[in-house]
């Protein structure tokens, strides 16, 4: 999957159902996604987007090179001094959540990879995160066999995929790779808008995320 910046909690379905992460970043930056910004409620309880400050970029950057603006670190803080619940917000998640948002900036994927894991050890799950950019993967390779050739680069076995991948994925070709793939079942939870939930509720969103629609993977680290 790309690293969305705080997704809705069904995101973290796929990190409680499988073992191992890999968090997709050798492909096209989208940018009307969700990899650089989030949906928090806002001073007056309208749904805004909280963005991360990105420096300009060409059209086809990939998301491993993305990087924030010169003067992100500054404007970030500013952005984030509008939402005067997460700066009330308390308990050990909560602190943990700002200390990650006031951290320095480096590459953009870091942080993101950053707050995956940040966010995977609140809910306490535990797969193994990686990033298909150090798979050595063929460029070449587009869209299903891309997928394909990296469960097989990480030695898996089976792919798990949220349902909005039942319109790209073909069971046949994986089977025809030696693969199994499924999909979850659709999320429909109440935990769209993951970065106050967190902070104030990190319990719920943690067994929200764990109430899954699906059996455990065989060998998985839910047996």
């Amino acid at each position: 999957m790309q690293p969305y910046f705080f997704p809705y909690a069904g995101y973290f379905r796929l990190l409680h159902a499988v073992d191992h992460f890999v968090i997709f970043d050798c492909v096209q930056f989208p940018r009307r996604g969700r990899v650089h910004r989030t949906q928090v409620p806002g001073p007056t309880g309208e749904v805004q987007w909280l963005t991360l400050p990105l420096a300009r970029h060409c059209r086809d950057v990939l998301i491993r090179d993305l990087g924030f603006s010169a003067d992100a670190r500054a404007a970030f803080d500013r952005r984030l001094t509008r939402h005067r619940w997460l700066a009330e917000a308390r308990g050990e998640a909560a602190g943990r959540l700002l200390a990650y948002l006031h951290s320095p900036f480096g590459m953009v994927i870091d942080y993101l990879e950053a707050g995956l894991k940040l966010v995977a050890d609140i809910l306490g799950l535990n797969p193994v995160l990686s990033r298909s950019s150090d798979l050595g993967l063929d460029p070449q390779l587009k869209s299903q066999q891309r997928v394909i050739a990296v469960v097989k680069a990480i030695g898996g076995t089976h792919y798990v995929n949220p349902p909005g991948g039942r319109g790209l994925y073909e069971a046949s070709a994986f089977a025809q790779a030696g693969l199994k793939l499924s999909f979850l079942e659709s999320y429909r939870g109440p935990y769209f808008h993951l970065l106050p939930a967190l902070a104030s509720q990190p319990a719920a969103v943690a067994e929200d995320v764990r109430d899954l629609s699906v059996p455990p993977l065989p060998g998985s680290n839910r047996d």
